[in-house]
């Protein structure tokens, strides 16, 4: 059963930056609440009365989904869920929603949250409230350790991404994928994970740096 949803609007969408048919599908008197936008989370703090909805969902950046819901002991959830739309950069969002759980996030939520993505022919995959979700946890480390393996001279750009595609299959190579979805993007994604998680394999590799340098200057 898919229960129908209201879209709050709040600022611009990474998730939805074009019409979608997920948000078409919305109705004005929907039992459910999605807030939408890089103001999502102020918009949901100024909510009321969404204790009887059957799923709120907030669009995620890179925070936690605590940080608009507050955490208790290990003990937090409700009938929120977050929720993120990949993209690599300035590429188009994929069909990839990452849904967001809290540790006691009610079972009935996360199922009427996944049936109304998976309706608007998204595709869920369902995660624990950590920075960064599950893509960008597993490829940020990747994506650097390409651009410090090519300052190191290890191979061309051209030979590394050749040897990933045909060796592992990958579609496109890292530094090819980079170069066409923004180095200075990349370089604010693994930042803001590098601040968050303290990790040396997030913190922006030297090519990362330089790329969002230019950009202040142009």
């Amino acid at each position: 059963m898919t229960h129908s949803y209201r879209v709050v609007h709040s600022g611009d969408s990474r998730s939805f930056p074009a019409s979608h048919a997920f948000i078409e599908q919305a109705d004005a008197q929907g039992a459910s609440r999605i807030f939408v936008g890089e103001g999502a989370g102020a918009a949901f703090a100024k909510a009321v009365e969404l204790g009887a909805c059957p799923f709120v969902a907030v669009e995620l950046g890179h925070e936690c989904l605590g940080v608009h819901t507050g955490e208790q002991k290990g003990h937090e959830g409700s009938n929120v869920v977050g929720f993120a739309r990949f993209r690599l950069g300035r590429a188009d969002p994929t069909p990839l929603v990452e849904l967001v759980r809290q540790p006691q996030t009610r079972d009935a939520a996360i199922a009427a949250a996944k049936a109304a993505f998976e309706a608007a022919g998204l595709k869920v995959a369902v995660c624990g409230d950590f920075p960064g979700r599950i893509v960008d946890r597993l490829v940020r480390p990747y994506l650097n350790a390409a651009l410090r393996r090519l300052d190191e001279k290890l191979a061309s750009a051209e030979d590394m991404d050749k040897t990933l595609c045909l060796g592992l299959g990958y579609p496109e190579g890292p530094i090819s994928l980079l170069e066409r979805t923004g180095l200075a993007e990349h370089h604010d994604a693994t930042h803001a994970l590098y601040l968050a998680l303290g990790q040396e394999p997030y913190a922006p590799a030297r090519r990362a740096q330089v790329a969002k340098a230019r950009e202040g200057r142009a």
